[in-house]
């Protein structure tokens, strides 16, 4: 009977509970690298039928817990899902990534945005959300996720993904009146998404603000950092006990401003090491991460060895071990389950 009443791993850890060892997920886990997947994309090579289709969705959502049993199982979606639900129009052309068909460039289209209603513009979230709570029960934890709102500015402004994001720093720096309207509204629908997540079965919410790391400190400051904190207070007010987690990529430059955003978990990326993190972040903010994918190219030693190099230094609370980016398409099957069996057998060490 005792499984049954206990939380689940790496609930008990985001919560700040000791637990016997990290709890380990790894992000996109569902994705290209796994036959599985690519089998079904062959069936349906719509991303958008396969994160919208309800028993497609939870299929490919299952597929990593079916094969490797990790403590976490994040729903499959895409963080401008909920786009059209506010009046922007977009698709995800496979291989590169989101399409916005008209870009959003002016004062008329900001004030043309309509406030996020999920209940009609998302239902199979809920339908998705709720199969994998049911699925894995208490043995694994459901996470929900959500893009931050200058990420998805970002493409709703440049139209797809930018390598100098110079559109949006255009608006930002010329005209950043219209950029603070745009950016208020995403906060207020991401907030209103991530309560839908979490009503829904989501038992810890990801945010990726992947393209804050574009951003200059004082420009994160301006741009990034009110925004992340507006989505994360509303949601905290209605929902004060789901953990959240913020992912920015290349974060080295800008951790402590992410412990300043209200997230209960800071995402750290390969590009800090583990210990110094820590030390930045100060004692009371749990970390996830943070090898380098491409750590799993290595031989299983090496993998092993660098797992235990990053736990080690995280300490043995409030760490949930994870890639610090995405699982890389080529990468082996075979090495991500010695990723994740090595993870399971940390009991000991830590």
């Amino acid at each position: 009977m005792g499984v049954s009443l206990t939380a689940p791993h790496l609930l008990q850890a985001a919560r700040g509970e000791v637990v016997d060892r990290p709890p380990v997920w790894m992000m996109r886990q569902a994705g290209r690298y796994m036959k599985a997947y690519r089998d079904l994309r062959d069936k349906y090579p719509s991303f958008r039928d396969r994160s919208e289709i309800p028993e497609v969705a939870i299929e490919v959502s299952l597929q990593p817990w079916k094969a490797f049993q990790p403590d976490g199982v994040i729903l499959f979606s895409d963080i401008v899902t909920p786009l059209p639900g506010l009046g922007i129009d977009m698709d995800i052309a496979e291989g590169k990534g989101p399409i916005i068909h008209s870009p959003i460039r002016t004062q008329a289209q900001v004030d043309h945005l309509r406030p996020l209603d999920p209940e009609s513009a998302l239902p199979f979230i809920k339908t998705i959300l709720q199969a994998l709570r049911q699925e894995v029960g208490n043995q694994s934890t459901v996470l929900g996720f959500v893009g931050a709102p200058w990420t998805l500015a970002a493409y709703a402004v440049e139209g797809k993904g930018s390598k100098t994001y110079s559109i949006i720093k255009n608006m930002a720096f010329t005209d950043p009146a219209i950029l603070h309207q745009l950016l208020s509204k995403l906060a207020d629908a991401i907030a209103i998404y991530v309560r839908y997540q979490i009503d829904c079965g989501a038992q810890v919410v990801q945010m990726f603000d992947s393209w804050a790391g574009q951003l200059s400190p004082q420009d994160y400051d301006t741009f990034a950092l009110p925004y992340q904190q507006r989505v994360f207070q509303q949601v905290k007010q209605t929902h004060p006990d789901t953990p959240l987690i913020l992912l920015v990529s290349g974060s080295a430059g800008v951790l402590e401003r992410m412990a300043q955003s209200g997230a209960d978990i800071v995402t750290v990326d390969w590009s800090v090491d583990m210990a110094e993190a820590r030390a930045r972040l100060g004692k009371h903010i749990k970390v996830q991460g943070n090898l380098d994918p491409g750590v799993l190219f290595g031989s299983k030693e090496f993998i092993r060895d660098r797992i235990l190099d990053t736990v080690r230094k995280a300490g043995n609370w409030g760490h949930i071990l994870n890639l610090g980016h995405g699982v890389l398409p080529e990468t082996p099957e075979e090495n991500v389950a010695f990723f994740f069996e090595t993870a399971k057998q940390l009991t000991a060490l830590v």
